[in-house]
């Protein structure tokens, strides 16, 4: 009968740990080429939904800044009753992407990915690819217009068909804080995007 050797069990163990993306969140969430490096197969889960999806990487990284600074367990800070006794949170949104639970039900089924988790960084990075696209079939907005995007992703596609953030400048100044992280980050990945891509074996980290 065979034994597992001690020093093989720690490294699968170390390798399990290593593959999951942004576990605890990155030490500099405003530079995506650092954040790649210390989690390498965040760049291929990012580069796997832009083959999919055709939404550019620093879009995703873009929009997960806002809505968690890649925290993956992130929720909406609870509500208080009485300005002091902890109530309930605001919404059922949750993970990477603040997700509300219906529709990352409906982006489940309709994706095909029946297994996806809120706080999984390549589900979350699928799932941003996956509405960029409802919203531009839908609604016709650019899979590369972050501002457009992160409306249509706050608002759902009915309220920015609506126009409802009309009526909130503070949103629209958000969207504006994404546009331009959006072109922050393509700025970093182009430093940095040719020497992930060189070396395949972080895909497997």
């Amino acid at each position: 009968m065979k034994y597992f050797n001690v020093k093989n069990i720690t490294a699968c163990c170390c390798l399990l740990l290593l593959s999951n993306c942004a576990t605890p969140p990155p030490k500099q969430v405003s530079n995506v080429c650092s954040i790649f490096r210390q989690y390498p197969a965040c760049y291929w889960a990012a580069q796997d939904a832009n083959k999919r999806w055709y939404v550019p990487i620093a879009v995703q990284m873009a929009i997960i800044h806002q809505e968690s600074r890649f925290n993956g367990v992130a929720k909406p800070p609870r509500q208080r009753l009485l300005w002091i006794i902890p109530w309930k949170r605001p919404s059922s949104a949750y993970g990477y992407t603040q997700a509300l639970q219906q529709t990352w039900k409906n982006y489940k089924r309709s994706a095909g990915r029946s297994g996806a988790d809120r706080d999984a960084f390549a589900d979350a990075v699928d799932f941003i690819g996956w509405y960029a696209t409802q919203a531009y079939h839908k609604q016709g907005i650019p899979r590369n217009d972050a501002y457009k995007l992160y409306l249509a992703y706050h608002e759902g596609l009915g309220g920015y068909a609506r126009k409802t953030y009309l009526r909130k400048r503070w949103l629209i100044a958000v969207a504006r804080k994404v546009k331009a992280r959006a072109g922050i980050f393509q700025q970093q990945l182009n430093h940095c995007h040719k020497q992930l891509a060189a070396k395949p074996w972080y895909r497997f980290w």
